[in-house]
């Protein structure tokens, strides 16, 4: 699936609780920054959804839970980058600032702790969806 530049953006949100994904879709929005598309998305609780809906691609971004339980974010975060090929970039949401080592090793693009601050949220979604659109537009 490819994306025009009026197209929407799939943002894939994995967490166990859905407390946690309703936090991430209320503080995103529906447009992260007003030079991006509108923002559709695609909610998992579990890890094989994550798989199979990153295995179907059409995902531009995905934002990981690290404190999901029984499979973390960071875990998952690691597993998507080794095993899908060209796999969209990784947000994870970490439980401490302390815990960005952990988000290092994860492999994630970027991370930001939880509770969810949704400018910091919004601003490092945004930096992350230009660069994707950007890659696109130059593939093309």
């Amino acid at each position: 699936m490819t994306h025009s530049s009026g197209e929407a953006l799939t943002v894939l949100v994995y967490s166990d609780d859905r407390n946690t994904r309703a936090q991430v879709l209320s503080a995103l929005g529906r447009r992260p920054a007003a030079d991006l598309p509108e923002v559709e998305y695609l909610e998992c609780a579990t890890t094989p959804a994550v798989l199979r809906a990153l295995e179907r691609g059409g995902v531009d971004l995905c934002i990981l839970d690290g404190e999901a339980v029984p499979a973390g974010g960071l875990g998952l975060a690691r597993q998507v980058k080794d095993e899908i090929y060209g796999c969209p970039p990784v947000l994870v949401l970490i439980g401490r600032p302390q815990d960005s080592w952990l988000a290092a090793w994860s492999r994630a693009d970027a991370a930001i702790s939880q509770p969810v601050d949704p400018v910091a949220l919004a601003e490092a979604a945004a930096t992350l969806l230009r660069a994707r659109v950007g890659a696109r537009q130059l593939a093309r």
